[in-house]
């Protein structure tokens, strides 16, 4: 009488942590990640328009004779995100004396180009007549952004 054994070998750590899932969990995690990305790339493809004051990026400050603050960065960007309510409170504080623009440049790329942008955010200050005194990059407290215009002789009333 013949015995047909099979030889038994001991398992290897792979064989031992090896999760076997049914055939349908299989196909329900390759859907939830197909889902996944596809969420990822609509949320990429919509456009968040460029807050403005003027509605328009590249208006310059000779348009409104006031000196300017332009930020150059992304709704996306952390240190762009805290600049906002500085900008928000700047535009509120001084709306007669002072232009706040912010451009995102992840929606207007030709713009980061036009003003050799490096990093986000990036400040550039503009006296009244559009002449570029100075930039700053970087998370930039209001404090600071109103001594920049000291500095440079625009004294800025707060309403």
């Amino acid at each position: 009488m013949e015995h047909n054994l099979k030889k038994r070998t001991k398992p290897t750590p792979i064989q031992k942590t090896r999760i076997h899932l049914p055939a349908w969990w299989k196909v329900a995690i390759v859907l939830a990640l197909v889902a996944a990305v596809v969420v990822v790339i609509v949320l990429r493809q919509q456009s968040v328009a460029p807050i403005t004051s003027q509605g328009n990026p590249s208006v310059s400050s000779t348009a409104t004779g006031l000196p300017r603050l332009l930020e150059l960065g992304s709704v996306n960007c952390i240190p762009c995100q805290a600049m906002q309510p500085i900008l928000a409170e700047l535009r509120q504080e001084y709306p007669d004396q002072l232009q706040v623009d912010f451009i995102d440049v992840w929606e207007v790329p030709e713009e980061a180009e036009r003003y050799r942008i490096q990093l986000i955010p990036t400040q550039i200050f503009f006296d009244a007549k559009g002449q570029e005194f100075s930039r700053h990059e970087g998370f930039f407290p209001k404090d600071q952004v109103l001594e920049i215009f000291r500095q440079h002789g625009i004294l800025l009333e707060g309403t």
